[in-house]
């Protein structure tokens, strides 16, 4: 495939580097986040998009072929510094940038004003003054003093012009569609082809419209008033083929491969070539493509004309940045680092790049501790209101101004985050404010976590894999009662494990109840449920939390049941951790222990211990390896070999993880090595034969493992414990994988009776606590550890924490609902 033009920035003369991007990040963070698979770039199998695929946070994308996380991980920075003059509400351009004014006004002395009245009054007085000689001789005495509050007057008024111009720029007639994006582009020029008569409106109605949900049968719920349901999102009209034949050609006339024409469109639109010609590095918005190689096509389209101080390149790197840091968890990032990042790549004036951004849209910017001043609510609802402030600021006198204010972090996030984090608090704290019903008939006593759910609308649970027993038992008390109750789970070996315990009515996925399986829908449009349970609720992202939220009526009560040890979810956000954090809502710890050695082994390190445990059994067997070849062959042996014979437990029972995909341990290379010797074939079927294990990426964050059993004109057909998964032709390269080697990111909401926990010596700069509490505890009754990495182990698990990741959702909710009473 055609690579896109690299290069360092336009007009540099130093190349950059490609890994310069800056979000609180350390090198800690795990590095079996998947990369490139090999010959990757845009639009191939690359970058972010292999990252998707595989369900993983792609923290480490760039660096595991190597089995390692990227260094240059380590040098995205920590926290950010106390930011001054940055905007002071979250929606408003304008406001932002008389925000920024505003600062400034604070920071300097009162000359300004001052001066102002001075140069007034002395206009005013002129004709009475004594001579014109002592005039002059009072002129020369204080020039000194007047030509510095002068250039402190020209700063403030360059200023003041500059944030008029970007105001009456931003106030001033749009023409249509020069800033529409993505569906709200589409739908308009759906609309212009209807109004010139080249199309007719039913050509953007393929079918007829879904027969609406039937209510499900059951006692009915005494509710507040039904609250308008969220719109769905508008069916993009399919992209014609002149369109598709346009973008080509600007890629074409780029150098870039015309195979990103169908991506491109699905990005930015039906006007995508029109808006690529007039913005080369909107290019960026398409997945996988780097701002080097955007550069490179910006350059060709633009010649001479491309610098690096372009704001068009500034605001696309921007959002660039923002969304980089939702691969790796993030829903916003602090002011600091995105100038760090945009530095890294070039651009000139970073503080210039970020404020152009703001008020272009691009981002939104938050600041913590709003909520505390009474008028930074004002600030935040209206444009003028900073300004004001500063002209109350100015009356008030110096002294006021002269005090340090208290360090506020500004953080800047894309919309659709901000938007989620904030339907998804307001959602919670509906549920936790809307009366439930305490019968003591209904919720007879039994559990502390029965007891809690009897008497809040949201209720946190934690605990490890025995725990699950008790959220479960919370669903079938509900039932029996009468109510409407169902349990959710992140996989489906998860949903399988609670069927057992709930009964199979009343289990499913969480991705499953969303999508229309189960209880069904109420007339409303609300989910027909009383209680629902979410188990695996660390493995929620913050939009999919929301759009649970909102599904569930006024009086439902929700479980958020989760252990807070494993790795977090592979999208944005960390939603139960936020809601922990919180405490605004009951939380009930689980005192189940988690059974056998592993589980005391597994117990041990969620503490930051690795003991030594007794294994009568040989339930616990470390394999110490000198390099990464012995490891591949010892996990081989004891997977196809050793754990059968010595445990009576299958091949198809047991499971390899290891820490990438990349690297001489890694997934590719262990399956190739398992393949080999436990289904050879040639893989006629994209690779695949019948009889392999294969890992399909259906969605993000979520892996489902199977059989192949066929090939046919749909796709590749998985029997997956049962449950038939076909597997659509156009995703078999992307999506599907060999299955006997995963990563603990794959592995995660499954468990196994034999695990093989492989842990190379390249990945031990990968490794830190929630990666080996994740991985050990997949098993069921036996552990191997594969174990090349020496004291890198322990101390990964005593000292090297996850990551930390910026989000907004717990100040959001002390915001609207008060602590609950522990």
């Amino acid at each position: 495939m055609t690579a896109l033009p690299q290069g360092s920035a336009p007009g540099s003369t130093a190349d950059e580097s490609a890994e310069a991007e800056v979000a609180p990040e350390t090198a800690q963070a795990p590095a079996e986040e998947p990369g490139s698979p090999e010959g990757a770039g845009p639009g191939g199998e690359g970058g972010a998009r292999a990252a998707a695929e595989d369900g993983e946070p792609a923290d480490a994308a760039a660096g595991e072929e190597a089995g390692t996380t990227d260094a240059a991980a380590g040098e995205e920075a920590g926290p950010a510094d106390p930011v001054a003059g940055e905007a002071a509400g979250p929606d408003e351009a304008g406001g932002s940038e008389a925000g920024a004014a505003e600062a400034e006004h604070e920071a300097q002395p009162d000359t300004t004003d001052t001066t102002d009245t001075t140069d007034a009054t002395d206009a005013t007085d002129a004709p009475d003054a004594q001579s014109t000689e002592a005039t002059e001789a009072t002129e020369a005495t204080e020039a000194a003093q007047v030509s510095e509050a002068a250039a402190e007057l020209a700063a403030q008024r360059e200023l003041r012009a500059r944030i008029a111009a970007r105001k009456a720029e931003k106030e001033a007639p749009i023409p249509a569609g020069t800033k529409l994006s993505g569906t709200a582009a589409d739908l308009l020029a759906a609309v212009r082809a209807v109004e010139s008569g080249e199309k007719s409106g039913a050509a953007f109605f393929a079918g007829p419209p879904p027969a609406p949900r039937k209510p499900v049968s059951g006692p009915a719920q005494e509710t507040a008033p039904a609250r308008p349901r969220a719109p769905e999102p508008a069916q993009a009209p399919a992209t014609s083929a002149e369109a598709l034949d346009a973008v080509r050609g600007v890629l074409r006339r780029g150098g870039a491969p015309e195979a990103l024409a169908a991506q491109v469109t699905g990005a930015l639109g039906e006007q995508a070539a029109e808006r690529l010609d007039a913005d080369p590095w909107q290019l960026l918005a398409v997945p996988g493509v780097r701002p080097e190689q955007a550069d490179g096509f910006a350059r060709a389209l633009l010649g001479a004309e491309c610098r690096p101080d372009d704001e068009r390149r500034a605001a696309a790197l921007v959002g660039w940045i923002l969304e980089q840091a939702a691969v790796r968890g993030h829903t916003a990032l602090a002011a600091d680092d995105v100038r760090k990042a945009l530095a890294g790549r070039s651009v000139p004036d970073p503080d210039e790049a970020v404020q152009q951004a703001i008020a272009e849209g691009v981002v939104l910017v938050f600041q913590d501790g709003l909520a505390e001043e009474p008028h930074s609510t004002e600030n935040a609802e209206n444009t003028g209101s900073a300004e004001n402030t500063a002209d109350a600021a100015d009356i008030d006198g110096a002294e006021e101004a002269a005090e340090p204010a208290e360090p506020v972090e500004v953080l800047l996030g894309l919309d659709r985050y901000a938007l989620a984090e904030e339907s998804l608090a307001d959602g919670l704290a509906r549920l936790l404010n809307s009366p439930v019903g305490n019968d003591g008939s209904v919720w007879p006593e039994g559990s502390e976590l029965a007891r809690a759910v009897a008497g809040s609308g949201l209720v946190a649970h934690t605990g490890g894999e025995a725990a699950r027993a008790e959220s479960a038992a919370v669903v079938t008390a509900a039932a029996a009662a009468g109510l409407r109750a169902a349990g959710a789970a992140h996989t489906l070996d998860g949903q399988r494990r609670l069927a057992e315990l709930t009964g199979p009515l009343a289990a499913f996925t969480l991705a499953g109840l969303l999508s229309g399986e189960g209880p069904g829908r109420d007339a409303d449009g609300t989910l027909a449920l009383d209680v629902l349970v979410v188990q695996d609720a660390g493995q929620v992202d913050v939009e999919t939390a929301a759009i649970l939220v909102e599904s569930l009526a006024d009086g439902c009560r929700l479980v958020l049941s989760g252990d807070p040890g494993v790795l977090g979810p592979a999208g944005a956000g960390q939603v139960f951790q936020d809601v922990l954090a919180a405490r605004v809502c009951p939380v009930v710890a689980s005192r189940l222990p988690d059974p056998g050695p592993v589980g005391e082994l597994v117990s041990g390190i969620g503490i930051g211990e690795l003991n030594q445990v007794e294994a009568p059994g040989k339930e616990v067997v470390i394999v110490p390896v000198r390099d990464a070849g012995e490891a591949v062959h010892r996990s081989v042996q004891l997977l196809a070999d050793s754990i059968p014979r010595a445990f009576g437990i299958p091949v198809e029972q047991a499971q390899v993880i290891t820490v990438g995909h990349g690297g001489s341990a890694g997934t590719r290379a262990l399956n190739a090595a398992l393949k080999q010797r436990l289904n050879p074939g040639p893989g006629r079927f994209g690779g695949f034969d019948p009889g392999d294990r294969a890992a399909y990426a259906k969605d993000l964050g979520r892996t489902v493992v199977g059989t192949v059993v066929e090939a046919d004109a749909e796709g590749l057909r998985l029997d997956c414990a049962g449950t038939p998964v076909l597997v659509p032709k156009e995703r078999v390269e992307s999506a599907l994988r060999h299955g006997w080697a995963l990563t603990a990111h794959q592995a995660i909401g499954m468990r196994w009776p034999a695990v093989v926990a492989v842990l190379p010596g390249d990945a031990a700069q990968g490794l830190n606590r929630a990666w080996v509490y994740t991985a050990f505890g997949r098993a069921e009754r036996h552990l191997s550890v594969v174990h090349g990495v020496d004291q890198a182990l322990p101390r990964a698990v005593a000292e090297i924490l996850p990551a930390p990741r910026t989000t907004r959702l717990t100040p959001l909710l002390r915001g609207l609902v008060k602590p609950a009473e522990q």
